[in-house]
């Protein structure tokens, strides 16, 4: 029972690649001899029409009586294609920039946007690209833009404008698996731009302001208290030592007057005098009681 199902599903397994592997029959074989009777006849003017030259980056997919001649694409060189009976496609194996136009989106969080992308894919089964699908890019690029819409929907817009390489990726996994009966593989996806309305631009602009705002409070806030906890360490050093005050007090009259020359008028506390010429406030008082 399991050889009989398995057996159609690799039998639409191998049509679905395009391979064929019936042969030509007895009107095939009469065919293929008159057109290669024909090419020795008119030598040598018939190979120059026979003889097709396949670039470097080029595979041929040659059709004899509508169907697909070998496994695997002919080239690059030269290949012979004989007349009336041989059809070949070329196909490009070259790497395709697929561009995503802006694709506008609603969101899980239904914030409605505008996302573009773009894709790089190639082919590398040239005979799956020409047999299974009818237009190659223009599937690959139908199927980029459904994909995209699809995973994006199911995102919120943080998690759209934080995660791009997250979704970028998903979308490629997405689309390699889709692409790979055509023969595509997909080598990047990228995410260009996302698109916001300008009213919640503003919304958001605002919401980032007010957080800085409240941030620089907290961090100013934090500032002021570690300021009073070392002006409060400060001024004990400070009591324990009159000198250090009087000689802090001049240090910043001489930053004071560094910055800006000019003339500066100071009050001169009599204590400060104590270090000077030896004459203390108390002293002075007691000279005047006596007098």
């Amino acid at each position: 029972m399991d050889s009989a199902v398995s057996s159609p599903e690799k039998q639409d397994k191998e049509n679905l690649v395009g391979i064929n592997k019936t042969r030509l029959g007895v009107c095939g074989w009469i065919l293929f001899s008159l057109s290669f009777l024909l090419m020795i006849i008119t030598f040598p003017i018939s190979i120059w029409m026979c003889l097709k030259i396949v670039k470097e980056y080029e595979r041929a997919v040659v059709f004899r009586l509508g169907r697909i001649q070998a496994d695997k694409a002919k080239g690059p060189g030269l290949i012979l294609v004989l007349p009336c009976i041989d059809v070949f496609v070329k196909v490009d194996l070259r790497t395709v920039t697929c561009n995503i136009p802006p694709q506008e989106i609603l969101t899980r969080d239904s914030v409605t946007t505008q996302v573009d992308g773009v894709v790089y894919y190639r082919i590398y089964s040239a005979v799956s690209a020409v047999a299974n699908v009818n237009d190659v890019h223009q599937a690959t690029f139908l199927l980029a833009q459904t994909t995209l819409r699809n995973v994006l929907g199911t995102q919120t817009l943080s998690q759209i404008l934080s995660g791009r390489e997250e979704i970028a990726h998903s979308i490629q996994t997405l689309l390699d698996d889709a692409t790979e009966l055509w023969g595509i593989q997909v080598a990047r996806v990228e995410i260009k731009d996302v698109r916001i309305p300008v009213q919640l631009q503003r919304s958001m602009a605002a919401e980032a302001e007010a957080t800085r705002e409240a941030r620089a409070r907290v961090l100013a806030a934090e500032g002021e208290m570690n300021a009073s906890k070392a002006l409060k360490s400060a001024s004990m050093v400070l009591a324990e030592s009159p000198i250090a005050l009087q000689l802090r007090y001049l240090q910043t009259l001489t930053t004071v007057a560094t910055e800006k020359n000019s003339t500066i008028v100071f009050p001169l506390p009599m204590n400060i005098l104590e270090g000077i010429g030896g004459i203390s406030y108390d002293n002075h008082k007691k000279v005047n009681d006596r007098g």
